[in-house]
């Protein structure tokens, strides 16, 4: 790949680019630093280094006599400068390994080090332009050059949307491919988010000529969010507004909804507004929702279905993750499998004459926000809905009382569901005893994806905190086996050997 070249004009915009630099560096990344004295290596660092602290004031010591500096931020930093070093085995005795391993290396004067520094290296030449300002070539393996483009598409991006030298902050990562970036416009004291989702690699078909995101109705470009933020805004819930798009490169720049959750500082739900979010989720279920949605420019946006193949293929987490996790890699038997499949498709059948509505898919405490200020379910920000499909009602509701990453006591689930059909029953269309059946269902559809998926983000995606969700969500499974519809699933996954608390067996 092409290197990346870049006139700065002055000090301002080197800066700026140490700023882009550090919301796209990951632990393992070195950045080497060429360059004559003066030539804004040390400006770009100073940048980067607070941009990563979060603090515009950080103190950033040359390490030219000590040779290496180490700042331990959200992602630690060695910054070492080579000027003095004698020879590149030296470097060992500098611990540049340890801190590549741990972090980021952000190397001046690189050639001191001979070939020590790793292939992937991001190497940034710097020269004066006759004006007086730098002139840069930054060159990296494809993959690694593919994020500082990204950093700087963005840049341009606010940039055209009327926010030049806006201020930058990494703000949060998920499990998906998405990133999210908090935006402090120049002179103003406020904040904005910025969602920058890539789309997904299309990937290999892997069923009937399809990809997994297609079976599961997984939003593959950032269209699907603006249709649904747009449906949810038209009917007056809390969905952020979009105050600039550039939807074929998946970037968005929101409204911000503001920080305050539905846990307390503790990590523990804050009832009432548990309680609000499930008055909120009642009267999405008792509002209309067109199945097709027009977007600016002629697009429409078709809400898919959560249909059998979806459900299917979630299910399919428990056998395909969980239980050769729990087997220690002994994979499910034909017979094994055959039999769950075909439990679920009777439980699936049962849900033909259930309520359905828009299911946003994964309302829980990381998408919700509290709005103190305001009244009635405008109190309620809702985030993450890009993936949503119309389906039994009862999927959300499952969500919020049996959050996947909180728990939420027994006696509150209890209250949040009463709260939650007494407003329902106001709606003379409403069948109760068919709703707590589809519940059941859909609760233990949702826990058997999670209870695959945990492992998968582990073994796959070498992201093992998930995992400590693991014991709160067989507990989940274990409550939706209460009800009778799900005796044939209870005890198949007894005797496949999952672990389900005391009191579901």
């Amino acid at each position: 790949m092409p290197p990346i070249v870049l006139d700065l004009p002055d000090e301002t915009a080197t800066k700026r680019l140490g700023t882009d630099l550090a919301l796209v560096l990951q632990a393992g990344d070195c950045l080497a630093l060429h360059g004559d004295l003066g030539a804004g290596k040390s400006t770009l660092s100073r940048a980067l280094l607070r941009t990563i602290a979060e603090d515009p004031e950080l103190e950033v010591p040359s390490p030219t006599f000590t040779l290496v500096q180490g700042y331990d931020l959200r992602l630690p930093v060695a910054h070492f400068d080579l000027y003095r070093l004698s020879d590149p085995s030296e470097l060992d005795e500098l611990g540049f390994d340890e801190a590549l391993a741990n972090g980021i290396c952000l190397v001046e004067w690189p050639d001191k080090a001979g070939t020590a520094l790793p292939k992937s290296t991001i190497d940034i030449h710097f020269s004066f332009t006759p004006e007086g300002g730098r002139h840069l070539s930054i060159s990296a393996p494809e993959a690694t050059l593919s994020r500082v483009k990204r950093a700087l598409q963005i840049r341009s991006f606010l940039d055209r949307s009327g926010y030049p030298n806006a201020e930058r902050r990494h703000l949060i990562g998920d499990a998906s491919t998405r990133a999210y970036e908090s935006i402090h416009p120049a002179g103003e004291d406020t904040r904005l988010i910025l969602m920058d989702a890539p789309k997904r690699p299309n990937g290999p078909p892997i069923r009937d000529g399809k990809r997994y995101s297609q079976i599961a109705h997984i939003a593959e470009d950032v269209y699907p969010f603006v249709a649904i933020d747009q449906a949810l805004r038209e009917r007056r819930f809390s969905a952020p507004a979009i105050l600039a798009s550039d939807c074929e490169a998946g970037i968005l720049l929101l409204e911000d909804l503001g920080c305050q959750g539905i846990l307390d500082e503790a990590g523990r739900p804050i009832a009432e507004r548990y309680q609000a979010s499930v008055a909120c989720l009642a009267a999405i279920h008792n509002t209309p929702f067109e199945r097709e949605i027009s977007l600016d420019g002629g697009r429409i946006h078709r809400i898919p279905d959560f249909d059998r193949t979806a459900m299917k293929m979630e299910v399919e987490l428990l056998i395909d993750w969980h239980l050769p996790w729990k087997r220690s890699g002994l994979k499910v038997s034909d017979d094994e499998r055959l039999s769950y499949l075909n439990i679920w498709d009777a439980l699936i059948d049962q849900l033909a004459d259930s309520e359905t509505s828009l299911v946003l898919r994964d309302f829980h405490s990381p998408n919700v926000i509290w709005r103190g200020d305001r009244t009635g379910h405008d109190r309620i920000g809702i985030l993450d809905f890009q993936d949503a499909m119309i389906g039994p009602s009862a999927y959300d509701v499952a969500s919020i009382i049996q959050d996947a990453r909180v728990t939420v006591e027994r006696a509150l689930a209890d209250r949040l569901m009463a709260d939650y059909l007494a407003i329902r029953r106001l709606s003379p269309t409403f069948d109760e005893g068919l709703f707590q059946k589809s519940w059941a269902i859909m609760a233990a559809q949702r826990a058997c994806k999670l209870c695959g998926l945990w492992v998968r983000l582990k073994d796959r995606d070498g992201k093992d905190g998930y995992m400590k969700h693991m014991p709160r969500t067989l507990r989940h499974l274990a409550v939706a086996f209460e009800h009778p519809a799900l005796a044939p699933l209870r005890d198949w996954c007894i005797e496949a050997g999952i672990e389900l608390p005391e009191s579901a067996a």
